[in-house]
């Protein structure tokens, strides 16, 4: 029963990642945190981070192979984010790593700026009747801003950094929807690869919840999430081509603000 419920939280996870080019991480990795926290598991934060970063590489994964099936995928876009992206996710694996990461403080701050995302996207949204931004080029240092934002925020609370890219590249950059999700669809793939394999190296003493881990990453944990992922991811890409925009930023609104929430509340309840 624990293994089909685990499948089905993949499922949702993966439909959110598609739809709305985040990584799945804000269902992942909360469930693997409880997880983990529960069986009373030796640095559950870091356990639930790295676990959650292998369901949200095979989500992002999945999504980017159907943005290249439906030929949607801007591979110099994405790979210059990704690029950028694993420099951040780098950097933040250091501070994750380091033993004096205070998730309090950076849960505020990662809230506040997921709380004015969700009120720029919800704006945007219910102030124009179509994804009027297009045409203009995404380049090197918006590559460069997003992807060590998104990269960090995703070795330091274990979700793809979808989460602040899109709205960055959508509501800084002016890149149309459509496209900031496919750009980061790639770019999380790459920057969570990367920091995936920084992870796995890591000479790590104690045991997960199962014998089969590299480094902090429990892959028996984070296995079925990861299957009901990839199932998602794939069939959410079709949604966010069914999708006015307007009603994708709203819901990009609405998972923000319920993201931000959880941070607080996983942290201050």
């Amino acid at each position: 029963m624990e293994l089909l419920l685990l499948i089905l939280v993949g499922i949702v996870g993966g439909l959110i990642a598609g739809s709305m080019g985040v990584g799945g991480g804000i269902i992942f990795t909360p469930v693997l945190y409880f997880l983990f926290d529960e069986a009373e598991v030796e640095n559950a934060v870091q356990w639930s981070v790295a676990s959650g970063l292998l369901c949200t590489f095979t989500a992002a994964l999945s999504s980017t192979i159907r943005q290249g099936i439906r030929k949607n995928l801007y591979i110099k876009e994405g790979i210059f984010l990704g690029i950028f992206g694993a420099i951040g996710i780098s950097g933040g694996k250091i501070i994750l790593t380091s033993g004096f990461y205070q998730r309090e403080q950076f849960a505020v701050l990662f809230s506040v700026v997921l709380f004015y995302a969700a009120y720029m996207m919800f704006k945007r949204g219910r102030n124009q009747k179509e994804d009027s931004a297009n045409g203009q080029p995404f380049g090197t240092q918006g590559s460069l801003v997003t992807g060590l934002v998104g990269g960090t925020i995703a070795s330091l609370a274990g979700v793809g950094g979808g989460g602040v890219m899109v709205p960055m590249m959508n509501l800084i950059y002016k890149q149309p929807f459509k496209k900031a999700v496919s750009i980061s669809h790639l770019g999380m793939t790459l920057m969570i690869l990367a920091g995936l394999a920084q992870l796995a190296q890591i000479d790590v003493t104690e045991s997960g919840l199962s014998p089969y881990h590299l480094g902090y990453i429990d892959v028996g944990a984070a296995l079925p999430l990861a299957v009901g992922g990839l199932g998602g991811a794939y069939f959410g890409t079709i949604l966010n081509h069914k999708i006015e925009p307007k009603f994708l930023q709203w819901g990009f609104a609405l998972l923000a603000t319920v993201m931000a929430f959880r941070l607080l509340w996983s942290v201050f309840a």
